[in-house]
């Protein structure tokens, strides 16, 4: 069978789309509700497409896990085109606050952590990458444990650095870099 995307077009895709997926901070540098709306939404359709195009190479190593990881950024991706949607409603607008501080998170940390092992396993990225993602992940579910009981840590926000600049150098690498070859 042909294949219809080499994996370096598979890799600069992933790391377009994990930029695009920062979308969702829009909402820190504008209060246009049209550009965080638009945001959102292409930042929900990115992180669905990151899914997709990572499922074949997954699978391979985890199927259960892969469809997992598959079905929980679909999720995450309709949340986050739910609550850009949402926003364009002043009378709706705390419903986006809802659904990220009290639905998206979570999914976003579950399927980080299928992510960052499914790296891990797959070794197409180097292994210090899925290390660096995975304990980004575990900063961000620490500090959203913290939250929840009211406690804060100015040192765990500080950590929560890990994650954002793994997936940009994560990115990077998989523009300029790809996929480890033998993958």
């Amino acid at each position: 069978m042909k294949k219809y995307i080499t994996n370096k077009s598979r890799a600069i895709l992933v790391g377009i789309f994990i930029i695009l997926a920062y979308g969702v901070l829009a909402s820190l540098i504008t209060k246009s509700k049209i550009i965080i709306m638009i945001a959102d939404v292409f930042s929900g359709l990115a992180v669905m497409g990151i899914a997709v195009l990572m499922y074949p190479l997954f699978k391979q190593f985890n199927k259960n896990l892969s469809i997992s990881y598959l079905i929980l950024k679909y999720l995450e991706g309709i949340l986050m085109i739910l609550a850009g949607l949402l926003f364009l409603n002043p009378s709706l607008q705390y419903l986006k606050d809802i659904i990220y501080n009290n639905f998206h998170i979570y999914v976003f940390i579950i399927s980080g952590f299928m992510f960052y092992y499914l790296l891990y396993k797959s070794k197409l990225v180097p292994k210090f990458i899925s290390i660096w993602g995975a304990l980004g992940i575990f900063t961000l579910l620490v500090s959203t444990l913290f939250n929840l009981a009211d406690i804060h840590y100015i040192i765990i926000d500080y950590l929560l650095a890990l994650i954002i600049t793994n997936e940009v150098f994560l990115a990077i690498w998989l523009i300029f870099k790809g996929f480890n070859k033998n993958k």
